[in-house]
């Protein structure tokens, strides 16, 4: 018998909503062995009473393998029974009455109660009880209790199974939730060409051939399910408007979805498919003021007894500037022109009082300009904040702003096609930085709408799922540790709890993994105009093998995943797949495709024969992928899912197997050295076998670096290593090399045993020998004992550099209206520092003196070991300004020398803007006066709300390129 469902910790948060209504628990048996429940609801309210009631019914019945009865006639029913309706069906009041429960929801929006009724009529001994304040909150307590039996609102969408139950019953208390976080809550279905628009076409309703009624049916029975609202429909070329097919605007009244439409679609016209410029001629509104005013009129005139959201505004036909204007100046009084003449149709045909007329204007790419030369929007129409496209949203509420009658919303991005490059294949939007974005958003006031680009829907599901969440009830996120918890929360309710940890662990990691580099970003290509890809800024010399070290990350993920699979219940074999497995493998294959095409480059340039080995790699890992989508297409869930997946949306340049450069490797050496640092481009490693080096060791930092021994001809190789000194301490002696892949090299990993050491500084050396040729590796190491650092807990210099992560500071002063605070789970670190808070009236002073007097700072030790001219490079995320009050300011110093104030906004499209977004990050390199040995304190002012330190790096000459993190340079005692 089943008491509580896996998604009991969803329950929890929900909890958090409930208004004071506490009664005790009751039981209540759905299906026993003797009886089943009848679910009855109001034949005379809304449609979705009756489709939600049958949806509970088919719910049930996936747990129990039974099909209670649906009724809406209550008088021909007996037995215990599940009641379902708005309070205000004569059905509920039956039940409820006028009570404190019916009060509580009566005039609120999308609220919903529970309640068990002990013997309310003779024939009928229990009535669980879903009352809604109107049809969509019914609707969200149906799905409520479907969650609390087992059904995950993914269960069609990922082929999620429920849990069998032979029994079914549940415990109940009274509850009453609250209306949710913001308003009006869904999704953008976009870039829909290379999945959602052909599996739709093809597989699930050819019969429409096209994204239709079925199709959209399922879309928001999802919407409902994740207690969304809202729809901005398919608008590309490959698809036929949404209001093309009669049947669509049918079933979305009947979901009581409300219809929207994007930002360059106003008035809920799709121009891609219904502007016909040679019929119609220009979508100008300065000559052809008649033909676009007649456009819009008869959409309103055809919409007017709907759910919908009115854009209003104008853009051109296809996301492009408006046409006519030619300035952000000379747009503005057109623009306030078009708003009155909208809302004079919207007052003609929907409701007189315009202001009751739900509309938004989002002030997306170029409108953000036209907006900011003053355009005097309506107060009562809602102002829609865009991201970037790229997670960073581009501005929010000033004061003044939050003060609008309309309230302000959020456009949000988790799929993108455009500048400098799309993300359309894999879910890549880590949930850090959408918790870090929206309730920034949030907390400024933009919570009237929130509409999430989707793409496909597919793989996107947990953006999806977290997106609806946080806008549903933002209370959990305000913690910013939450989305890990959150994240488990989820697996545990698809996968059950004993898989939840690693399952966790491995999309935690993924995302980690793509924060730092997107999948479709690894060809270092960019789109509009779209160029070739080229090599990565990975570091295969440095750092321990920078580049290894990310394909090692996938790897283990990789692997994982795909032992899950093997290993996990296969009923949620289709499920693991399609939410873990392939988003997994393919970002982890090509992620290996160009990171080994790296290699079997530069290794060709060091003459190894391995290079040809990851050639091949190379192509393996787009092999993989192919035969993955080719997977997921053709036999996933018995072919569901067929045309659903694209591994080439665009069919751009990274999509395609590695650009492999010709390889040739000379065998007049047989072999090789590459020690760590070591870059070449001579054909033969043994001309160099006097000047081979590692990087110096020391007992502070206690490095620890690599030496590869390779083959660079086909045979077999036995091969040895000795030490000039006892000190010198080897991870392999000896060994054979061998042709074959995987065999033909060997890394053999450097330190030292520092007990062993007598001197001060002193050189040694590693001789590699076949038994005929040796190579010698020069090893220095350097026994550095400084008085000043006992008990020292800073960060020290490694070889002209030291590297620090922004939140391990040593020092913090709080001593203003805005303050350094801790973010986890976040960053290429992991763990950053947020300048908050994000409500501030007025911005800051930027005077230096001022700064140093009155502002917070974080400090951070750092010691040097000689004289050194340093520059200082801070690592932040690409956040935008939190409103036109303020910019992305921050300041260093040395100690507490001159302060330097940097600012790292950018604006438009820019050249800076596009690596940021790519890369997630925004980098500042400050040259500082000369330092002397000895010890010094960096120190990091705010200045700005929401500016994010990540990471922090000081390079005193010998600072060596990474792309990723570095490990921080601290004293290991």
């Amino acid at each position: 018998m089943l008491m509580f469902s896996r998604n009991s910790l969803y329950f929890f948060f929900l909890a958090l909503l409930v208004s004071n209504c506490v009664s005790a628990q009751k039981n209540f048996s759905i299906v026993n062995k003797t009886s089943k429940v009848t679910i009855v609801y109001d034949n005379n309210s809304t449609k979705l009473d009756s489709i939600v009631a049958n949806l509970l019914a088919e719910d049930i019945e996936r747990v129990t393998s039974v099909r209670p009865q649906t009724s809406s006639d209550i008088k021909k029913v007996s037995g215990d029974i599940i009641v379902i309706g708005s309070v205000q069906s004569s059905l509920i009041q039956k039940f409820i009455g006028k009570s404190a429960f019916h009060k509580k929801l009566e005039g609120k929006w999308e609220c919903f109660g529970l309640t068990i009724i002990e013997k309310p009529f003779k024939n009928i001994p229990k009535a669980f009880v879903i009352a809604g304040s109107d049809a969509r909150g019914t609707a969200y307590g149906v799905f409520t209790l479907s969650e609390k039996i087992g059904i995950s609102p993914w269960y069609w969408w990922a082929d999620v199974p429920a849990k069998q139950q032979k029994e079914l019953s549940i415990t109940q208390s009274d509850f009453i939730s609250s209306s949710p976080s913001v308003k009006y809550r869904g999704i953008f279905i976009n870039d829909e060409d290379w999945g959602l628009q052909p599996w739709a076409a093809k597989t699930l309703e050819p019969e429409t051939g096209d994204i239709g009624p079925k199709t959209y049916a399922k879309v928001f029975e999802l919407l409902l399910r994740l207690k969304a609202n809202m729809i901005w429909p398919a608008m590309h070329p490959s698809t036929k408007a949404f209001f093309h097919y009669s049947g669509n605007v049918a079933v979305a009244e009947a979901y009581q979805i409300i219809i929207g439409s994007s930002h360059a679609e106003p008035m809920l016209r799709n121009n891609v498919d219904e502007w016909n410029e040679k019929t119609m001629g220009h979508f100008n509104y300065t000559t052809n003021k008649k033909g676009v005013y007649k456009y819009w009129e008869d959409r309103v005139r055809q919409s007017s007894n709907i759910n919908a959201i009115y854009t209003i505004g104008m853009r051109g036909v296809h996301d492009s500037q408006m046409e006519g204007v030619k300035t952000p100046d000379e747009a503005v009084p057109l623009l306030e022109q078009i708003f009155k003449d909208q809302r004079q149709l919207l007052a003609k045909y929907v409701n007189k009082d315009v202001t009751s007329v739900p509309q938004v204007f989002t002030a997306y790419k170029e409108v953000l300009d036209i907006y900011d030369k003053g355009l005097k929007l309506p107060e009562d129409v809602t102002l829609v904040w865009p991201d970037d496209n790229y997670g960073y949203i581009q501005r929010l509420n000033n004061e003044k702003e939050q003060m609008r009658k309309g309230g302000a919303g959020v456009y949000y991005h988790a799929s993108y096609w455009g500048r400098p490059h799309d993300y359309l294949w894999l879910p890549s939007i880590h949930p850090s930085l959408m918790r870090e974005e929206m309730m920034k958003a949030y907390e400024t006031g933009a919570n009237r709408l929130w509409v999430l680009n989707v793409g496909d829907i597919k793989p996107a599901e947990y953006n999806i799922q977290m997106f609806m969440d946080m806008a549903y009830n933002a209370t959990p996120f305000t913690d910013s540790r939450y989305p890990k918890q959150h994240l488990y929360n989820w697996i545990s309710s698809l996968f059950g709890k004993e898989n939840a940890q690693k399952i966790q662990s491995i999309l935690w990691e993924y995302y980690q993994l793509a924060f730092q580099r997107k999948p479709e970003f690894m060809g270092w290509s960019q789109t509009e105009p779209n160029t070739k890809t080229s090599y990565t800024e990975f570091n295969h010399f440095y750092f321990g093998d920078e580049a290894q070290k990310r394909i090692d990350r996938y790897n283990e993920i990789e692997n994982y995943a795909k032992d899950l699979w093997r290993k996990i219940d296969s009923r949620l074999r289709d499920a693991f797949f399609e939410l873990v497995h392939y988003p997994v493998v393919g970002a982890s294959e090509i992620n290996k495709k160009f990171l080994y095409r790296d290699k079997a480059y530069f290794y060709s340039r060091q003459n190894r024969l391995s290079a040809d080995d990851y050639a091949k790699m190379s192509k393996n890992a787009y092999d993989s992928i192919v035969k993955a989508t080719e997977y997921y297409n053709n036999q996933l869930a018995n072919g569901k899912w067929r045309n659903i997946m694209s591994m080439k949306p665009r069919n751009l340049s990274v999509y395609q197997p590695a650009d492999l450069p010709e390889l040739t490797i000379d065998s007049t050496f047989s072999w090789g050295i590459a020690p760590e640092g070591f870059v070449t481009k001579d054909s033969s490693l043994l001309q160099h076998h006097n000047s081979l080096s590692l990087p110096s060791f020391d007992n502070l930092n206690k490095q620890k670096y690599f030496v590869d021994i390779f083959l660079s001809k086909h045979q077999t190789l036995k091969w040895t290593a000795s030490v000039s000194d006892d000190w010198i301490r080897l991870s392999q002696e000896n060994g054979v090399l061998n042709p074959l892949l995987g065999s033909n090299q060997t890394r053999i990993w450097v330190d030292i045993y520092w007990d062993n050491m007598s001197k001060d500084e002193k050189d040694g050396k590693i001789i590699f020998s076949d038994g005929n040729n040796q190579i010698a590796v020069n090893v220095h190491v350097a026994k550095k004992t400084v008085k000043e650092l006992a008990g020292y807990n800073g960060f020290i210099e490694d070889n002209g550099f030291i590297s620090i992560q922004a939140n391990h500071f040593t020092t913090q002063t709080n001593r203003s209206l805005i303050q350094w605070k801790g973010l986890d789970g976040f960053g290429y670190s992991d763990n950053v520092l947020q300048a908050l808070p994000i409500l501030l009236k007025t911005n800051l002073s930027i005077d230096p003196d001022s700064i140093k007097r009155n502002n917070a700072f974080v400090g951070y030790d750092f010691y040097t070991f000689s004289q050194a001219t340093p520059s200082v490079v801070v690592f932040i995320l690409p956040t935008q300004p939190v409103n036109n009050n303020f910019s992305v300011h921050y300041a260093i110093s040395l100690d507490d020398g001159p302060l330097k104030i940097i600012d790292t906004r950018t604006f438009g499209r820019s050249e800076e803007w596009k690596q940021n977004v790519l890369r997630n990050r925004a980098e500042r390199k400050t040259e500082m006066p000369t330092l002397n040995a000895g010890r010094h304190t960096l120190k990091i002012y705010a200045i700005d709300p929401g500016v994010i330190l990540d990471e922090i790096r000081i390079d005193l000459g010998g600072l060596k390129k990474a792309y990723s993190a570095i490990s921080e340079t601290k004293m290991k005692l």
